[in-house]
Formats: structure tokens, sequence, C-alpha cells
């Protein structure tokens, strides 16, 4: 019976392998630029043309379910972890801990370098807060009103707020787009993001340097008053003086000694959320109903509805920045992951995946040509649709076998995909990102992305990474990829 079954299944040809790709960038670029479709339906039509190209190739429906259920049940570990990410960004602002980081990250503000202190202020932000768009639409608004009092190049500081908001993007475990690219490779979001330290400290580094010496020739007394006006009031809702700040340093130095110790991750979040929880109920006075509120739905400036504080004249920029976390917050993100990967099953399953690599394949030779061709695919994509996690999704479905069966670890696929798509997102003017930060800064998007330096010196350092050798994880025995390598291998001598 299953040798019949098999001799019903067609291979497909070159040209029906390509259709669902070809079908969802038109879907995807009409859906988004023109029609402004939700997402998650354009990629369930996606799905569903896939579906149909299996089911014309042999394939049963029951086969198409067991390949999504598979993918899905890969990635759910990472979705979880997603979820918790939400709960714990909830649990941290209502027991202070994110608004001291940024509290503290503001007071280094230096007038007189504020192109390299724009970057640095935005790197601490987003880090702490895990939003891009959070610290360029606050802090970063600020500090584009401080250099314009000053009389500074906007357009370099605006490049160093963006490069600094998506410095981030890439590291925060807090992130959308760092959780989403160890969703779409099947990665361990800590390992993912120590692998990251290769490509982004360079990028950091020189980032520093060049914006150092841009503002060299700068110098100015000017009023920093928004700055000083978020950070006043950040001091009044919040118990944020010392010796509670240290205190208030506990939730993050959790996550911080588990991912170094390589404890798992879930458990960690959440020991790191129920200490913030303490926090918030003995120091900043919010009662259990309110900490569960915000780490279910997110944090909410009417929770400081009590006697004594009036949030009425509070910074206009300090809703933006607190207003955010909660499970519910991260459950669009997972719904577009659901969406995707039921595409990918598809895609798997009619065998279109394997007919495109094997042409692809055959011309590339080495780790560096493949994590160079990664890279590109990532820039293309993301230039053309101008959407990531989509991006994430199909490149590291595409790609994460590929990579195992050459004996390399997924998160050198993973990190590929963030230095490639992630910092790049921001760099195209018709991309969300892109529109966002130049409304939000004023600065059009082709005269702060020469000075985004940390956004396109990842994938020079991917690529030459990749060719030197330096910095890539090899599958050894012990690793959790083994078994997987050694299936792809047998699988392929067999046929």
């Amino acid at each position: 019976m299953e040798e019949t079954k098999q001799k019903q299944i067609k291979k497909p040809s070159l040209l029906i392998a390509v259709l669902p790709l070809v079908f969802m960038f038109v879907t995807l670029f009409l859906g988004l630029m023109i029609f402004k479709v939700d997402i998650k339906i354009l990629l369930l039509m996606c799905a569903a043309f896939t579906i149909c190209i299996a089911l014309y190739l042999g394939h049963t429906w029951q086969d198409v379910q067991d390949e999504i259920v598979d993918k899905l049940a890969k990635a759910f570990p990472a979705i979880m972890i997603l979820i918790c990410v939400g709960l714990m960004i909830g649990a941290w602002i209502v027991s202070g801990t994110i608004p001291y980081l940024v509290y503290i990250g503001l007071q280094i503000i230096s007038p007189k370098f504020i192109i390299v202190t724009s970057f640095l202020v935005t790197v601490i932000l987003s880090v702490s807060t895990g939003t891009s768009w959070g610290a360029a639409g606050t802090v970063g608004a600020a500090l584009m009103s401080v250099a314009a009092g000053m009389g500074a190049p906007l357009p370099a500081v605006a490049g160093a707020i963006v490069a600094g908001a998506y410095f981030g993007d890439k590291m925060s475990p807090l992130s959308d787009s760092t959780n989403m690219s160890a969703i779409a490779t099947n990665t361990n979001l800590y390992q993912h993001i120590g692998h990251m330290f290769y490509t982004t400290v360079p990028g950091f580094i020189i980032s520093c340097v060049v914006y150092v010496f841009a503002g060299l020739h700068f110098a100015s007394s000017g009023e920093i008053g928004q700055v000083d006006a978020i950070i006043d009031a950040l001091s009044k809702l919040f118990h944020l003086s010392m010796p509670v700040g240290l205190l208030l340093l506990v939730p993050p130095a959790i996550v911080l000694i588990g991912s170094l110790r390589k404890k798992p991750t879930i458990p960690v979040m959440m020991i790191s959320s129920a200490v913030a929880v303490i926090i918030a109920i003995t120091v900043q006075g919010f009662s259990f109903s309110t900490c569960a509120t915000s780490m279910v739905s997110g944090f909410k400036m009417e929770m400081f509805a009590h006697p004594g504080m009036d949030i009425n004249n509070i910074a206009a920029e300090v809703p933006a920045l607190l207003q955010r976390g909660g499970m519910a917050s991260m459950m669009n993100t997972a719904l577009m992951a659901f969406c995707a990967f039921g595409f990918i099953g598809a895609l798997t399953i009619s065998g279109s995946l394997d007919v495109i690599l094997d042409r692809i394949m055959k011309h590339i030779h080495g780790t560096g040509q493949l994590i160079t061709l990664t890279a590109v695919l990532g820039v293309i994509i993301i230039i053309v649709i101008g959407e990531a996690s989509v991006t994430f999704l199909m490149i590291g479905g595409l790609f994460r076998s590929e990579y195992i069966k050459r004996g390399l670890e997924s998160k050198n696929l993973s990190r590929t995909l963030e230095d490639s798509i992630t910092v790049i997102e921001p760099l195209v003017p018709w991309s969300l990102a892109g529109v966002f930060m130049t409304s939000t800064l004023g600065v059009p998007t082709v005269e702060y992305a020469p000075w985004a330096v940390l956004c396109y010196t990842g994938v020079i350092f991917a690529i030459i990474w990749g060719f030197t050798g330096f910095g890539i994880a090899k599958i050894k025995p012990s690793s959790d990829s083994y078994q997987e390598y050694l299936e792809l291998n047998n699988k392929t001598a067999e046929n």
C-alpha cells in the first residue's frame, strides 16, 4: 500500500516548484503595498495555493496536515518563549526595571557629543525595552529636537538613532525580531543572541568611531529640556533612587545569569518575572491584580490612578515608552508564525524546496558562498516585500536543513538572517520601518541611511566570517543538532 502511494506522488518540475514562491512574492507585494491587507490573510492565501499544488502532485490532505503540525511542533517551544517575553516585559515595567534602565541611559547624554551619545542612549533603551520603534519614537524624537536646537547635522543624528534602536532589535531577548529569527531557524534564543556578538560588536565599535569623529568638530551647550522632562517623569512615577535602583536590576540579572549558565529559558524568564512582581508590590506599591493585568494585557498609564499621582502632567513621550508588554502583545506575532508555518509546511511536503535547493546548491560549494547567498537573498526579499517576519520564516524554512546537512549549527543561519533582514528593514523607504523612522525623526530614509552604520556592517562581517571561518559554529557530536545532521546526510546518501 505504501509502495502504491509513493508511485502516485509526482516530483515537481522546476516550474511548478517555483510557482509557490512567485505566488508568495506577488501576493505579499500587492497585498501589503497596494491593497493594505493584513499579512496573516496573505500568508493563508499562499498556504492554500501551495496546498493545492501539493494535492495536485499526489499528496493527501493528511500528509500536508502532518507536515504543518510537525513544523509547528518544532517551533512551539520558541513560540512559548515569545509569549513569556511579553509576560516578562509587563512584569519588568510594573516593577520599575525597564523605567530604571531608561532613566540611567538618558542621564549619560552629552551635548558635546550628540551623535555618538544618541547612538549609545538608543542602544541602551532598545536593549532594555526590546523595541526599536519605542526607542526611536520616544527618546529618539526627543534627541532629534535637542540636535535641532544645537544646530547638529540631523541626518547623522537620525542615522545614529536608527542604528542604536536596531542594535536592540537584534540583541535584546525582549525583541520580536530576535525571537522570530530564533523561531524561524529552530535555534535556542540565547545561543542565537550570543552568536550575534561576532558580527554586531565589530559594527558597534565602527559605529562609535565614526560618530565620535563626525561629532568632534561639533560642540554646544544647547538645552536638553525634553530629555530632562522624561527623566523627571520617570522619577515621579517609580521609585528609582539608590539603593532601590540596584534592586531593580535583579530581574535582568537573573536572565543574564540563567543564559550564561545555560539554564532552560522559560523557567528563567518565569523566575525573573516573579521576582519583578514581588518588587512591584513591595517597592513600587502596585497590587498583585495590577501586576497580573500588566503581564497579560500590557502596562497602562491608568495603573497610576491613585491619590497623589497626576498622570495628566506627565511628559507626552512617557506613555509611548511604558504602555507595552503583556502576553497579548505577542499573540499577533505568534499568529503570524502559525500562518507562515502553514505555507512553509505545504511548501516542504510538496517537494518544491528540495527541487529549488538542489538547483541552487549545485553552485554553492563552501560556507562563505552559502552565507553570502543567504545574506543576499535576505536583503533582496526585505527590499521587495518590506516585511521582516515573513522573510525570516521563509528563508529560515528554505535554508535550515542545508545548514544542518553541511555541519553548520542553525545559529549561523539565524545570525545571518538578523544581519541581512532586521537591520536592513529601516533602510528600505517603502517598508513600515522606513516610513516610521522617517515620519518620527523627520529625516528622509535616503539621508539617514548612510549614517546608520550598524545597519550594513552586519552583512559585511557575516560574509567575511563565512569565508574566513571565524565565528562559524560547527555541529559536534555533543550538539543538539547532531542527530538531525546524521539523519539528513543518511537520507542524502540513500537518494
